[in-house]
């Protein structure tokens, strides 16, 4: 888990299966424990944004996926000093109907839930029903641009628009 001194980014990705079900979890820590939300977690030193939530949803839950967006930033400051910062992506299973494996130590649950089910907001984390309401289907997404040049000296970079 890589937290930055006091400026902290994580990730979240929503997977949504063929039958418009989300990929949810409940893990056994922290504020959302036992209570239905995105996979997340935080960035790690030397991978990017959009690897990092392929990762945390694939040991969360055992799914692999692509990225297919951007859809969402959460942004927020905890107890007036902890810069608090997360993006959401919208991801695809690269297998069609896809085993769900639960990381044990971290998480309690995982499964598919309709979205009308999840949308009631009983036992399921305040920003899932928000996102069913306001998610806007564009995102932005991975733009062709892997170098914006030599001197930044970026061994990875992705651009999303």
């Amino acid at each position: 888990m890589m937290k930055h001194g006091k400026v902290w980014l994580a990730v979240a990705g929503l997977v949504e299966n063929e039958r418009g079900e989300w990929l949810v979890v409940k893990k056994k820590y922290g504020g959302l424990k036992g209570v239905w939300s995105l996979p997340a977690g935080f960035v790690e030193m030397g991978e990017t944004a959009d690897q990092a939530v392929q990762r945390e949803v694939f040991e969360e839950t055992g799914v692999k996926t692509e990225v297919e967006r951007v859809i969402g930033i959460r942004t927020g400051v905890i107890s007036n000093e902890i810069s608090d910062n997360m993006i959401i992506f919208a991801l695809t299973s690269v297998v069609s109907e896809p085993v769900i494996t639960v990381q044990e130590t971290e998480i309690q649950e995982a499964q598919w839930i309709s979205k009308e089910q999840l949308e009631k907001g009983e036992g399921v984390s305040k920003m899932i029903p928000s996102m069913i309401k306001e998610l806007r289907t564009e995102g932005f997404v991975k733009q062709p641009l892997s170098d914006p040049g030599k001197q930044f000296k970026y061994t990875m970079y992705h651009l999303f628009l």
